[in-house]
């Protein structure tokens, strides 16, 4: 019976890189330290500076990193970050857990996310009154989804002009470029995931925010433990969000071939994309002068169904991230701020995208497998 391949596979990424992390997983062990010691210290430090960003704070989440993210940039009740549907669930729970209101915006067909006109559109539309969306305008998150990187030129532009703050969501862009600069590096504050599956992954759950801007470190700091300044004594309302020990030494590992990682992700998607053009599949773009990291390779087809069962009877996984926009989501249906005109192309790309394998420990052999069935399909 023919093995199958994974759509995901972080045990892989683990065995690439098994003895070294086991030797860091000891040393954390033997060290009697686990939270918030000397090897979250040495992560914060080495991950700021693979950013290019001065400072770094490790959190327990990407989601809780994104709240903390608000909560220092004083969002909360009352205040309007603007943001898209076409995302992990993760970035609209983080606005509505500091009590701000979400605002949606659409995204671009190629690219996957935030389409500066649109931005610029809707906030057009609630400065003058025009909306039926009321709040105070306080920040944009632009998700850099699914390893390619939103459109950051136009998008600091707008909120410049807008005086809003910019939280770039880099959960599924670890490593990923504009020009010669990583995502992160753009905005006031940038928010990381290092959930096992992400490109820099963690053997649990972990994240971090990045910022250039001293006093902002300082809050962060703070709130993710309790809002302590002084130890025991809360300056402000904090939360518990640590990265632990563990996850930061296994990280400090991964962290050293992250970029080597990436650019066999990158050979994936290059061999994937050799049949384009030959079926009904439309193939992931890159737009402008980026580097993707490829965390997902998404398709497109108007007949998903059909791809995934070709897959499947080729012992092949796929996925689809995400199979319903968030503001269509039974929790959050009918309850959010949207942008007056609709979400037309969120909405319509949600029934056709598909996650194809992706991550940088799968063989030649299984590459040329999902190229065949790529190539065999007639949907």
């Amino acid at each position: 019976m023919i093995e199958t391949i994974h759509q995901a596979n972080p045990k892989a990424a683990y065995l690439a890189q098994k003895h070294e992390i086991d030797v860091a997983f000891h040393d954390v062990l033997d060290s009697g330290w686990y939270v918030l010691g000397k090897q979250v210290e040495a992560f914060e430090k080495e991950f700021a500076s693979y950013i290019g960003v001065d400072f770094c704070v490790g959190v327990a989440s990407g989601t809780d990193a994104l709240e903390i993210a608000l909560r220092a940039a004083h969002i909360g009740p009352g205040d309007l970050v603007f943001s898209v549907s076409h995302t992990a669930v993760a970035t609209i729970a983080a606005i509505e857990r500091t009590g701000a209101i979400p605002v949606l915006v659409d995204i671009n067909e190629a690219t996957f996310t935030m389409d500066p006109d649109h931005l610029e559109q809707v906030l057009n539309s609630v400065f003058s009154g025009q909306s039926i969306i009321r709040g105070r305008p306080k920040a944009v998150i632009p998700v850099h989804l699914y390893g390619h990187p939103a459109d950051m030129a136009p998008i600091m532009a707008i909120a410049r002009n807008h005086d809003l703050i910019v939280i770039e969501d880099c959960a599924q862009a670890n490593g990923a470029m504009i020009g010669t600069k990583k995502v992160g590096s753009f905005g006031d504050i940038a928010t990381f995931s290092f959930y096992p599956t992400k490109n820099l992954g963690a053997f649990g759950d972990g994240g971090a925010v990045v910022t250039d801007d001293e006093g902002l470190q300082e809050k962060l700091v703070a709130l993710r433990q309790y809002g302590w300044v002084d130890r025991y004594v809360s300056s402000m309302s904090g939360i518990n969000s640590r990265l632990d020990e563990l996850q930061a030494a296994i990280l400090r590992v991964k962290l050293k071939n992250l970029d080597s990682d990436n650019e066999g992700r990158r050979e994936i998607a290059e061999a994937y994309a050799h049949d384009e053009g030959q079926t009904k599949i439309v193939h992931p773009k890159t737009v402008g002068h980026i580097t993707h990291v490829y965390h997902q390779y998404v398709v497109r087809t108007k007949q998903r169904d059909l791809l995934i069962e070709h897959l499947k009877r080729n012992a092949i996984g796929s996925a689809i991230h995400y199979p319903l926009p968030v503001h269509l989501q039974p929790a959050y249906k009918n309850r959010f701020n949207g942008a007056d005109d609709g979400l037309p192309v969120t909405e319509r790309i949600c029934g056709e995208i598909l996650s194809l394998p992706m991550y940088p420990q799968l063989s030649d052999d299984q590459v040329q497998r999902v190229v065949n069935a790529l190539s065999t399909y007639q949907g």
